[in-house]
């Protein structure tokens, strides 16, 4: 297994273009996982994109150590479409690899690699794609809109879509992601939260059970709260069929507290998470959560004045996605994939964070996400392949 070191490729001389696949060869050998900087990875995207003439423009992190990249191709006029993809992967620490997952195998059809699927392939496709854009005379112009972390909980999504709207003075008219899909157009995604909650409790001896207050008895009314939340809201019809599952879903995944048997806890934590579908507001379920710890802070504190609860997100909420099926981006994701039947999506995406920046979006790219986040990722051949046919049907119709 690679270290995370990296090698800044040279630009390529070659006369002859780079295919889809030896794009994807460069790019699964950066292996830079969610959270880590990804400059390696830019600068050879960067300098792709100087050798075919097209001008792009970074979008730091406040670090430094990180950027998204955004750039048109095509006039500056309204009506063009976004093609958005992040640079990033999950870790491969503990997975039974039967290949270097930083080198793209070929083993009969499929093109294995951490990122092949989710979601280098898509970029690839979109690089590929510059002569076909080029060549095509534009009238409405194509846009490269390249993430990073992505992966622990689309950080940068608001960043690179906001940065796209205040840029350019036209006016895209919607946004395709390329996440794993494929090549069918999905509609609609779940919204995702995650946060950290932590009591506070006071310790003492277990006996005095009823003296103290114990922050793991107080952390399991509060886990107790949010099953129950879960239930409630299925209970009363809200649900969304197009989803699986069809209800917003409240999951606890760790729990931390106490140190004895015989002493009482004065903290715990857990680390949970709400996937919502699009009629459910998050901030409307946190709000009720969070009157629910004020019940139990007022109440708590006349047995232990210090009592509290806290809770830390870990991420941004990323929001979900709705775009009504008669919106004229999905008549376009229809026509240029071929595929007229719709779906949605359970898991998190940028796609909402376009959305609400005022691009239209769908989810549409190559691969299948059962083959995401596991040993052996694969892309299909075919997939990449359907995928260059699918941006060569949007310059067609973009001309």
């Amino acid at each position: 297994m690679r270290s995370a070191t990296f090698a800044i490729f040279a630009p390529m001389t070659t006369t002859q273009p780079l295919t889809a696949t030896d794009i994807l060869t460069q790019l699964v050998s950066y292996p830079i996982f969610g959270g880590d900087g990804n400059l390696a990875i830019t600068a050879w995207i960067k300098s792709y994109l100087e050798e075919h003439g097209v001008a792009y423009q970074v979008v730091p992190d406040e670090s430094g150590t990180k950027e998204a990249i955004h750039c048109r191709i095509g006039p500056a006029a309204d009506g063009g479409i976004i093609l958005s993809g992040h640079l990033d992967v999950v870790p491969v620490v503990g997975q039974p690899w039967n290949t270097d997952p930083f080198e793209l195998t070929l083993q009969g059809d499929k093109l294995y690699a951490r990122g092949s699927c989710d979601m280098k392939g898509f970029v690839a496709c979109c690089l590929a794609s510059i002569p076909v854009f080029q060549a095509a005379k534009l009238t409405r112009p194509v846009y490269f809109a390249f993430s990073f972390d992505e992966e622990i909980g689309c950080m940068a999504g608001d960043l690179v879509a906001g940065a796209i709207r205040d840029f350019y003075a036209e006016k895209p008219a919607g946004a395709i992601i390329g996440e794993p899909s494929m090549l069918q157009p999905m509609v609609g995604q779940k919204g995702i939260m995650v946060y950290t909650t932590t009591v506070h409790g006071s310790q003492g001896h277990s006996s005095r059970i009823k003296q103290e207050v114990d922050a793991i008895h107080e952390a399991a009314r509060l886990i107790i709260w949010l099953e129950d939340k879960m239930d409630a809201l299925i209970a009363a019809g809200r649900t969304d069929d197009r989803f699986h599952p069809n209800h917003t879903s409240i999951h606890v995944g760790t729990v931390q507290g106490g140190s004895a048997f015989n002493i009482i806890a004065n903290k715990c934590s857990f680390d949970w998470d709400f996937r919502n579908i699009p009629m459910d507001d998050a901030a409307e379920i946190f709000a009720e959560f969070e009157a629910y710890c004020q019940e139990r802070v007022t109440l708590r504190r006349t047995v232990y004045p210090d009592f509290a609860i806290e809770h830390v997100p870990m991420h941004p909420a990323v929001p979900p996605l709705d775009t009504p099926e008669n919106a004229p981006i999905v008549d376009l994701v229809k026509k240029i994939s071929g595929v007229q039947q719709t779906s949605t999506v359970s898991y998190a995406a940028e796609a909402g964070q376009f959305s609400n920046a005022g691009f239209p979006a769908v989810i549409c790219g190559p691969g299948d996400i059962a083959q995401a986040h596991r040993a052996n990722e694969f892309v299909a051949v075919e997939q990449l392949e359907g995928c260059l046919t699918m941006l060569a049907n949007l310059a067609k119709t973009l001309s």
